[in-house]
């Protein structure tokens, strides 16, 4: 951040140096021809407007507009203003007196015509105007500048609002994820010790990489399948032959695609949680594929068979914290169609994510 301080100051710098240079040496530039230089007397008097310009504006910019102007005292600087162009207007005039004196310029002949003194007043006007919109120009300079500054600091201050939002989520999912495994392998010990120890290895499997891997914003898409195909692996294991479960993945070998770390894990656990049934035939079906260049569609389908009220395993949040992480890292960059059939028996969730940034 300091840095990028540093390099709008230098660049701000810059165009400052470039348009009074501009504005200093073009009128020399404008007089006489190739071969003669213009007389000294005549380039220091061209000098005098553009000096009396500069003082109008930096007076603005570095002390009127912040002191008075954004602290809303309007008529004081107003005031300020047209008393400090008036006094610019005296300055010129003694500019070109001092020139004249010093480098020994014949002024014009004083005319005393009612013509040429409302031609004198004119030219006053004109320089005064001039002054005043120069006054302007600072204002909108300095309050554009305030505002871009305001502005990164809001953009700055939402980054670490949504970083903050993304670190409790994250510690939310640990916990959530960790509950609805430790029931599922709470269930194991009760007939089958022998696979509450196998769930046990699979699940130090997991946690590693919870620790490892979420804590970062986006992960290799490998990573990630391996993760969610051990968990489908520790789920399989109190599975009945009752259950058709299929998990396939149809991406590119070799794909560089980057997603959020357990992204998918909920509409997993919840599939598992209302797509199974002690009693009844049910299915389970997960496939995880592009279905064109730089998207990513986890689709799965799994038989319904909705919790009682009482049962309050994962307390619900999975998929609602779903829905905050996709707002706060896939921006409209997402599609998720969920629900369920006209029958009520089969729960569809489609969920599309735009991987390449936009």
């Amino acid at each position: 951040m300091k840095t990028d301080t540093r390099h709008s100051r230098s660049r701000e710098l810059l165009i400052h140096l470039c348009a009074w240079w501009f504005l200093f040496c073009l009128p020399p530039m404008l007089i006489g021809n190739g071969h003669e230089r213009p007389e000294e007397g005549v380039v220091f008097r061209m000098m005098g407007p553009p000096l009396a310009m500069a003082l109008v504006f930096y007076l603005n910019y570095v002390w009127l507009v912040p002191k008075l102007l954004f602290e809303k005292k309007y008529k004081l600087y107003t005031l300020t203003n047209v008393v400090f162009c008036v006094c610019m207007l005296c300055f010129i005039h003694f500019w070109f007196r001092f020139g004249d004196a010093y480098f020994h310029t014949v002024p014009p002949a004083p005319q005393h015509g009612r013509m040429e003194v409302w031609r004198g007043f004119l030219f006053r006007l004109r320089d005064f105007v001039m002054f005043g919109l120069i006054a302007g120009l600072a204002a909108v300079i300095r309050m554009s500048k305030k505002w871009h500054e305001a502005e990164l600091g809001r953009q700055e201050a939402e980054m670490r609002r949504i970083e903050t939002e993304l670190k409790n989520l994250h510690n939310q999912i640990n916990p959530h994820f960790l509950l609805n495994t430790l029931n599922n392998i709470y269930a194991l010990i009760a007939f089958d010790a022998e696979k509450a120890q196998q769930a046990v290895q699979d699940l130090s499997r997991l946690l590693r990489h919870l620790l490892y891997d979420n804590n970062q914003e986006f992960i290799p898409l490998d990573r990630e399948l391996e993760f969610l195909r051990n968990y489908v692996a520790l789920m399989k294991i109190r599975l009945s032959d009752n259950v058709d479960l299929q998990f396939s993945v149809d991406v590119a070998a070799g794909s560089h695609i980057s997603i959020a770390p357990l992204i998918f894990i909920s509409l997993f656990e919840n599939a598992f949680k209302h797509g199974i049934s002690p009693i009844r035939p049910s299915f389970i079906h997960i496939r995880i594929y592009s279905p064109r260049e730089g998207f990513l569609t986890c689709l799965i389908q799994n038989s319904n068979f909705p919790k009682k009220r009482n049962d309050i395993s994962g307390s619900g949040i999975g998929l609602a914290q779903v829905q905050k992480r996709l707002d706060l890292i896939y921006p409209k960059r997402y599609r998720w169609a969920k629900g369920t059939d006209e029958s009520q028996t089969i729960y569809t969730s489609t969920l599309t994510l735009q991987t390449n940034q936009p």
